[in-house]
């Protein structure tokens, strides 16, 4: 029985960590240069020092929860505000490797969540949203959810998830979903709004 809990919990990690951006494989013989945090995250009301990192906006009437996994910022939980809230962080690198999941959630639980996940890649930064920890009747669907970056194009696009969207194709359903993956310049700085 302990053997069938461990396997569970096992197999529900790997499906979060699937979700997590990771940056292509380089071709043999090429190197990925290390990358190392360029700040803490903390509440802020501005975007990331040198306009790389992500600043989360929340537009709805009730307060929105945030944990930052997987960074070297507390990983506490953080409050934002209704009506114009905000969260700015940097892009950082675990001292572990790996991507880092900011979770989005309107009860102070990570029961409910909308994941915003990024990765340092050399000179660029993976990045998606995530709905595969999240219900079909979370306020975030219901009002929707989107990402621009300050660099759009091509290569760095939007992504948008309209109000009652409970199949929006700009976010991971399941952890297959890669084409929600995106790789944009370093230095992007994204915001998220929560509520459009």
């Amino acid at each position: 029985m302990i053997f069938n809990k461990a396997l569970g919990l096992a197999t529900a990690f790997a499906a979060l960590a699937s979700a997590i951006p990771h940056p292509p494989h380089r071709a043999r013989g090429g190197s990925t240069p290390s990358v190392s945090p360029t700040s803490s995250a903390s509440p802020s009301s501005s975007g990331g020092a040198g306009g790389g990192g992500v600043q989360i906006k929340n537009n709805l009437d009730q307060n929105v929860y945030l944990w930052s996994v997987g960074s070297t910022a507390d990983n506490e939980m953080h409050t934002l505000s209704p009506n114009g809230g905000t969260y700015s962080e940097n892009w950082q690198t675990p001292s572990g490797g790996g991507g880092v999941s900011i979770k989005l959630a309107t009860k102070p639980d990570q029961s409910d969540v909308l994941q915003y996940e990024y990765t340092v890649g050399g000179d660029l930064i993976y990045w998606d949203l995530s709905v595969i920890n999240m219900g079909q009747d979370s306020e975030f669907t219901k009002y929707g959810f989107a990402v621009e970056p300050s660099q759009p194009g091509g290569n760095c696009p939007s992504a948008v998830c309209k109000a009652g969207d409970t199949a929006c194709s700009d976010a991971y359903l399941f952890p297959t979903d890669d084409h929600a993956t995106h790789g944009c310049p370093i230095d992007t700085a994204f915001t998220l709004e929560i509520g459009q």
